[in-house]
């Protein structure tokens, strides 16, 4: 069979609107994505220095890190380098990298959140079974199975989308490769692959959504039967953190992929907010609210030399 995809490379076009701010772009996000390689990094030295953090919460909340770490990396890089003036073309292969890895990379950290909402459902509703049933090997089963579930769904959306046969215009009105402006340059109808889209990559963190809030409701109620007010204080100080970081991850998500008339501006800005602000704000949020983090990390910034022991 004839192959009728003959385009070679893709030009990324970049943020729409946004000429003539290449170099004040381009601080700006190397700042962040400096900001976001540092602070989870510090977060992973923290975990691992502290034999008090090798807990369930604390291994997924490594696993994230790891993952907020190579999230920002599939598109800022690439992006940073045009913007500083470089081609701005991307290889065939490389568009197929960079959109397998994102969703990749995306799918897993929902299912993820998913169940770090599990493990604090089980550690304040089941708290004297909490070592039981978020074992070891229950806690590697449920990380490996949500790199199996990204890694899956990526592989089919990367299979559809690059399925479709590319003939003509190679400009990606993006910064990156993703789904839908990637359709757009299709060869033929792709009204099918369209829906598809909306229910994997829309439904399913949706879904992923709901599974979260009937873990929330029930750590609530709870909560509530605390009789301690300082036991209720410490239970929502533990689950805000992860409520906060939950609620940055999928109001992009939702906002980009589930609105029926797509708008590139908005997306390309949510998009980033997504990609950058978000992994950046991730060691914050787990750290500022949470004592113990705190704690490692001055002996790791202690043992780095930024700080003295006693701060």
């Amino acid at each position: 069979m004839r192959n009728r995809s003959v385009v070679t490379e893709f030009i990324l076009l970049g943020i729409p609107h946004t000429e003539g701010l290449e170099n004040m772009l381009f601080a700006l996000f190397l700042s962040f994505y400096v900001f976001t390689l540092m602070g989870n990094l510090l977060i992973l030295l923290a975990i691992v220095s502290s034999t008090r953090l090798h807990t369930p919460m604390y291994f997924f909340l490594c696993k994230l890190s790891v993952f907020d770490i190579f999230f920002p990396s599939v598109s800022s890089p690439k992006m940073m380098f045009y913007l500083s003036g470089s081609s701005r073309s991307i290889s065939y292969a490389g568009c197929v990298s960079q959109l397998f890895f994102y969703h990749f990379l995306g799918c897993t950290e929902c299912f993820l959140y998913t169940v770090m909402a599990y493990d604090r459902f089980v550690a304040i509703c089941y708290p004297l079974r909490y070592t039981v049933i978020m074992s070891h090997r229950v806690c590697a089963i449920l990380a490996t199975g949500t790199s199996v579930c990204g890694c899956i769904q990526a592989i089919f959306l990367t299979a559809l989308t690059f399925r479709l046969p590319y003939c003509g215009p190679n400009e990606v009105d993006y910064y990156f490769c993703d789904i839908p402006v990637m359709l757009k340059l299709a060869c033929e109808d792709t009204s099918n692959l369209e829906m598809v889209q909306f229910i994997c990559v829309g439904l399913m963190p949706l879904s992923c959504f709901l599974l979260i809030l009937t873990s929330y409701s029930r750590i609530v109620y709870s909560i509530l039967q605390i009789r301690s007010a300082q036991g209720r204080r410490r239970a929502f100080s533990t689950c805000s953190a992860h409520l906060t970081a939950i609620l940055l991850f999928y109001m992009p998500v939702v906002l980009i992929y589930l609105q029926p008339t797509p708008k590139p501006w908005l997306n390309a800005t949510v998009q980033v907010l997504n990609n950058l602000v978000t992994p950046m704000l991730n060691p914050l949020i787990y750290s500022l609210r949470n004592k113990e983090v705190k704690s490692s990390l001055r002996k790791v910034l202690h043992q780095l030399g930024f700080f003295p022991e006693q701060m």
